[in-house]
């Protein structure tokens, strides 16, 4: 008896959703979150955050600019705010409208710009986590 064989939308339907599969966190090897932190990115291992309020760089993405402050209060990220997101139309400040509460909440947690992009925004996603990196080297003491 033959086996029918998968259709090709159902062959990359299933390839797209194991290619979209990955860790929540990245696994603990060299270079990983817990490697020594070397230039351009953030946390606790690559110094203490200054006390104050830092603009990040306003990053180009595919739908408009995105640019966060960050207010650090005792070593710690205590604030994210958005200066601007994607807003040109409904469909952008709909995608924005959710995405800025999660990427800010896993910012908050994280204290640095490590966080998952928010399935659905990546742009927007990546934008934040740039603006984010780039106000967060500046509040490097």
């Amino acid at each position: 008896m033959r086996r029918p064989l998968l259709s090709v939308a159902a062959t990359a339907t299933g390839i797209c959703s194991l290619l979209a599969l990955k860790a929540h966190h990245p696994a603990d090897t060299p270079g990983g979150p817990t490697a020594p932190a070397g230039p351009g990115t953030s946390g606790a291992a690559s110094g203490t955050l200054a006390s104050g309020t830092y603009t990040g760089d306003a990053v180009d993405t595919r739908y408009g600019q995105v640019q966060v402050r960050v207010t650090v209060s005792g070593g710690r990220l205590t604030d994210v705010t958005v200066v601007r997101a994607p807003s040109e139309n409904e469909r952008d400040r709909e995608i924005a409208g959710y995405a800025v509460p999660m990427l800010t909440g896993e910012a908050l947690t994280a204290q640095n710009a490590r966080i998952d992009t928010v399935s659905g925004a990546t742009y927007t996603s990546d934008g934040y986590v740039r603006s984010l990196q780039s106000a967060l080297d500046r509040a490097h003491a």
